[in-house]
């Protein structure tokens, strides 16, 4: 099936899959299963008669999938992509594609199944996200997004899709390793020897079980979200960006533009430290999704290396960012008086830049070091609470259009803090009238130094 999507003229609606309400209320038709599914096996029993609740639930569901179904339908018309759905409260949403930020596809397991796939359409700003395409079979929806995307760049639609290079894949058994290193499974297995010592040692070990089994679903969790996440995650590299394809149950492919990066963090957590690996997280503008079926959504476009060796972040680091690099200046920490406000991590704060970018070292047992580009900086904030003044500290924040964090300079010298605030700003303003100004540096004492040393992207074996 080819699209048409370079004309001028009107053309015709398109509806999604009809399995798509299958994926809709597939939670609610699986609890109606599970819960009711003695009754529904034998409807006859003496004194119970037919499951009339549970026929009724049923029956609503499939009435109000169809309904769903036949009152949603979708095209592109004039460089926009248009979605009508509603029956009692009509909605008409149009989506200029120029705003097109990247375009997802996610296959839950049930979709991966039935061969459906889901294009999330990812935009920048704020608000509630009614711009996604579920489901369409996984041929048409590679189509459609591969189309979009071309029409999106200002090529005609039927562009093929450029070919990529692998660049980078993440080894199963160092995720396995990595995730069993990280705090939240280190917590868990803590609590789980806890309540074996104590299960032994009290007479009431089911006592002692229900009161720790929250900590250990919560640790357990956030290890699984993390595995069913990040499994099988490979880098690919594009004309058009960096390709991310990850996922277990869920697979998910997307694609980080090239310019829409907001900030890049490198986290080098300390359980880490004695095999070497890195953490690199990447943000982007991105719409705030408000659909009940994108619970999931804060993990897209979060990973750009789950874990891997200095190298392969470094490689990753300047393939995204260019010329950037993460070893401050001598210069770039905070004055003494700042172990007062910060104790215990006032020996990985620093800050600087130069006339590309901006950096910001923070954390004790998880230290990360934040890039911001500078044409990407929304705004500047000097911030200076009661014990700050008293020590003649300020904090400064470098906020961008992404959602998930920004650049804190904490526990800075007020007069050098005042100092970085101008200067940062005329450095963004210069940066976005001229994005590719060539990289020198700038310590966070306004002193020029430390030329920047660019790492040489290394091709990592996938």
């Amino acid at each position: 099936m080819t699209l048409d999507l370079t004309g001028g003229e009107t053309r015709p609606w398109t509806r999604l899959h009809p399995l798509s309400p299958v994926l809709h209320f597939a939670r609610a038709l699986t609890l109606i299963a599970v819960v009711f599914l003695p009754r529904l096996a034998n409807p006859l029993d003496v004194g119970s008669g037919l499951p009339w609740p549970e026929l009724i639930g049923g029956a609503i569901l499939v009435l109000a999938g169809l309904v769903s179904w036949l009152v949603t339908r979708w095209r592109v018309d004039r460089g926009e992509l248009q979605i009508e759905t509603g029956l009692i409260r009509r909605q008409s949403i149009r989506v200029p594609l120029r705003r097109v930020q990247a375009i997802d596809v996610v296959r839950p397991l049930l979709g991966r199944i039935l061969g459906l796939a889901e294009l999330r359409i990812v935009l920048a700003g704020s608000g509630r996200s009614h711009t996604r395409l579920a489901y369409l079979t996984e041929e048409h929806a590679h189509q459609v997004r591969a189309e979009l995307l071309a029409l999106a760049a200002g090529l005609a639609g039927d562009t093929p899709v450029p070919p990529e290079r692998p660049i980078l894949a993440v080894d199963t058994s160092t995720l396995l390793a990595a995730t069993a290193c990280s705090a939240s499974a280190v917590a868990g297995a803590a609590v789980a020897i806890g309540v074996g010592v104590a299960a032994v040692v009290t007479a009431r070990p089911v006592l002692v079980l229900a009161l720790s089994w929250p900590v250990l679903l919560i640790a357990g969790g956030a290890a699984w979200r993390v595995l069913n996440t990040e499994y099988g995650f490979v880098v690919a590299e594009a004309p058009d960006g960096l390709r991310l394809r990850s996922g277990l149950l869920q697979t998910r492919a997307e694609t980080v533009p090239r310019g829409r990066v907001q900030a890049v963090r490198w986290i080098s957590p300390v359980l880490w430290r004695p095999f070497g690996w890195q953490r690199l997280e990447i943000d982007v503008a991105r719409q705030r999704q408000g659909h009940g079926g994108d619970a999931d959504s804060g993990a897209l476009t979060r990973a750009l290396l789950p874990v891997g060796t200095r190298e392969d972040a470094e490689a990753l680091l300047v393939r995204v960012l260019p010329a950037a690099t993460i070893s401050p200046p001598p210069d770039a920490r905070p004055p003494r008086r700042a172990r007062l406000r910060a104790p215990l991590s006032y020996h990985n704060l620093a800050v600087w830049y130069d006339e590309r970018y901006v950096w910001t070292r923070t954390g004790r047992l998880r230290p990360t070091v934040t890039v911001v580009p500078l044409e990407k900086v929304q705004s500047l904030r000097r911030i200076q609470g009661p014990v700050q003044r008293r020590l003649r500290l300020a904090t400064l924040h470098v906020d961008t259009a992404g959602r998930r964090w920004h650049a804190v300079a904490y526990a800075r010298d007020d007069s050098e803090a005042t100092a970085l605030l101008h200067r940062l700003t005329d450095l963004c303003r210069a940066a976005r009238r001229s994005p590719r100004a060539p990289v020198g540096a700038g310590a966070a004492g306004i002193r020029p130094s430390h030329p920047e040393n660019p790492v040489a992207p290394r091709r990592a074996a996938s």
